[in-house]
């Protein structure tokens, strides 16, 4: 039978990629083009599909850092529950972000409706919801998770339950990630290539831990110092 550390290991690692995937799988490009006003609603499948997954990305938005509180708080209780705090309120925008989703859906088929004679209109209430869109999903979604994993991050280098190595990998990442929300709400920089570089090491690192989490769990070591005290 798994230990509890042993068997939060391993949920969190799924939870990691299953946050990573069911993330792409979120991505709705028609919001994006040009004419979204006039196709979103004609790809409506494409919009709801992709509503549905940001919504499954609570799960791991909100599991992770509640799941690994027990685990974390026993090194630093002040960090642990700042993780997931951070979680939470990440948790929260993605629902606000997905209601905006929603109401770009609605805006589009209400144009169907009138035609084109009240575009100017349109086009200005669909800006303002895609930047709206922008800044949930961009800024305050991703900033928030992203010093979720800061904090943990931190956790970890200081006990090595992981290696550190990986440890300081993801303060790196999520310091990187945390400056690319920072210069996109600026408007330093857009969704481009900056900002997608900037992403890749935390990324990466939330592959490389899941993996490492199902496979090794966290360091027995240290757990076992940790049972005793």
């Amino acid at each position: 039978m798994l230990s509890k550390s042993t068997s939060s290991a391993l949920i969190t690692g799924v939870l990691l990629i299953a946050g990573m995937v069911v993330g792409i799988f979120s991505v709705v490009p028609v919001i994006d083009e040009a004419n979204y006003i006039v196709n979103a609603f004609t790809y409506k499948n494409q919009v709801l599909i992709g509503a549905f997954f940001q919504l499954l990305m609570i799960v791991a938005y909100f599991g992770i850092p509640i799941l690994m509180y027990p685990i974390l708080s026993k090194h630093n209780k002040g960090l642990a529950l700042g993780s997931v705090a951070f979680g939470i309120i990440a948790g929260v925008f993605i629902i606000i972000g997905v209601f905006i989703l929603l109401l770009l859906l609605t805006l589009s088929h209400e144009f169907t409706k009138v035609g084109a004679m009240d575009i100017s209109y349109f086009q200005s209430l669909g800006e303002l919801l895609q930047t709206g869109r922008d800044l949930v999903n961009h800024v305050a979604t991703t900033l928030a998770f992203a010093l979720a994993m800061l904090l943990f991050n931190c956790i970890f280098c200081q006990t090595k339950l992981v290696p550190r190595w990986l440890s300081v990998w993801g303060i790196i990442g999520s310091t990187l990630s945390i400056l690319a929300s920072l210069l996109f709400m600026i408007y330093f920089i857009g969704l481009d290539a900056t900002y997608m570089i900037l992403n890749i090491p935390i990324a990466f690192h939330q592959l490389v831990l899941a993996i490492w989490l199902i496979v090794k769990g966290f360091n027995p070591t240290v757990q076992d110092s940790v049972s005793r005290l």
